[in-house]
């Protein structure tokens, strides 16, 4: 191919990969950026799955976006994989990295939806066997998030360099997944068959939320005191204030999740004296979360609307919209089985369309990204040049 028609290839988008020296490179260059793309689906899947509005078919299509995202969750398995096993040297320049190596934790992150959707969708089809794979997915998942929330801060702290006037929510992803599996975990205790295994999932989980929402908490702090002092990050990172509500919402979910689950396990374990406080904390302190969760929601908006006006270069970093926002819509229409309050039920649909939304623009621009092979880019790489 002539210079000129490969210009015009890249520029127009008319062959696959133009952007690219060779195919190959989509496996040099895979990082875990792209496991956000499964987050953002999976998320949308288990949000559509609970609209508090009746639309014909909406179910099938959530379960039909979860069908999906095991596919999408599969095929960047194999590619990263893959990386590492032809391209080693290059897949461990990650660990040094201070921005792609937080993306750790959007792999257990995005099986965590899938382990969900199992719950949501799969005991209709398939019984006991969904609720047996879900079970040997989430211990999988529980070890896989705590390495990801112990492993990379401890390389933040001996191999990586960091300032806080380069920092950014990213420090939450490896820490956030800790919490994401607590979620998991208590959806999966009830439908265990064995009481004393109900129990140790739920202890397990209350522990995976204390591991991780603490910590994100301190985070956050920190970040609130950088973009005070050095004011936003640049435009490629624009994103990621929205991360910020995925500790956040998921902490609040968490809670709920756990506080509903816990006192039939807790009574079940001879325990019934915590019941009542499990449930009870799991309301009130689900209910505080959200509300935090608010104040940053709204911050974030502001933040958007401040980047809009300087123009946004997309970048996978778009999935930060997708998750956070999806967490807290699921959260927020927790609250409102919870409580009589219709609000909740309005805003928290208002959220899943907005979800929706935001699922087409970032989607329809990654597909094109990566048909082009724009995407597929290892700063590690570059850095380690």
């Amino acid at each position: 191919m002539t210079d000129l028609a490969h210009t015009r290839a890249v520029a127009f988008g008319l062959k696959p990969l133009a952007s690219l020296a060779s195919p190959r490179e989509v496996v040099r260059q895979f990082t875990p950026n792209w496991f956000a793309a499964t987050m953002g689906t999976g998320i949308l899947a288990l949000a559509l799955a609970q609209f508090p509005a009746k639309v014909p078919g909406l179910h099938a299509v959530a379960e039909g976006l979860w069908v999906f995202n095991i596919g999408l969750f599969s095929l960047f398995t194999l590619l990263y994989a893959a990386r590492w096993i032809f391209y080693f040297d290059g897949a461990r320049q990650i660990f040094g990295h201070s921005v792609v190596s937080m993306f750790f934790g959007c792999i257990p992150m995005g099986l965590a939806t899938i382990i969900n959707g199992f719950l949501a969708f799969g005991i209709g089809r398939w019984g006991q066997a969904a609720v047996d794979i879900a079970q040997v997915l989430w211990w999988a998942d529980a070890a896989m998030a705590l390495a990801c929330g112990v492993a990379i801060p401890f390389m933040m702290f001996t191999r990586q360099t960091h300032s806080i006037d380069q920092m950014t929510a990213v420090w939450l992803l490896p820490v956030v997944a800790a919490e994401v599996a607590a979620v998991s975990g208590g959806l999966l205790a009830p439908h265990l068959a064995d009481a004393h295994h109900q129990l140790t999932v739920i202890v397990a989980s209350y522990a995976l939320w204390a591991c991780s929402v603490p910590l994100a908490m301190s985070i956050l702090v920190i970040l609130v005191l950088r973009m005070a002092v050095h004011k936003l990050p640049h435009a490629s990172m624009a994103a990621s204030s929205w991360l910020a509500l995925g500790p956040i919402g998921t902490g609040a979910l968490g809670l709920m999740v756990l506080g509903g689950a816990a006192p039939a396990v807790f009574t079940a374990n001879g325990l019934g004296e915590y019941a009542a406080a499990a449930h009870g904390i799991g309301l009130v302190g689900g209910l505080l979360l959200w509300g935090y969760g608010f104040w940053w929601a709204a911050m974030a908006a502001l933040i958007t609307a401040r980047y809009l006006r300087e123009g946004l270069p997309f970048n996978l970093g778009w999935w930060g919209y997708t998750f956070p926002l999806g967490v807290y819509a699921v959260a927020t229409l927790k609250l409102a089985t919870l409580l009589p309050i219709g609000a909740f039920a309005v805003f928290g649909g208002g959220l899943v369309i907005l979800l929706a939304i935001m699922w087409l623009v970032v989607g329809a621009r990654t597909l094109r990204g990566a048909w082009r092979g724009e995407l597929f880019v290892a700063p590690c790489l570059k850095s380690a040049a």
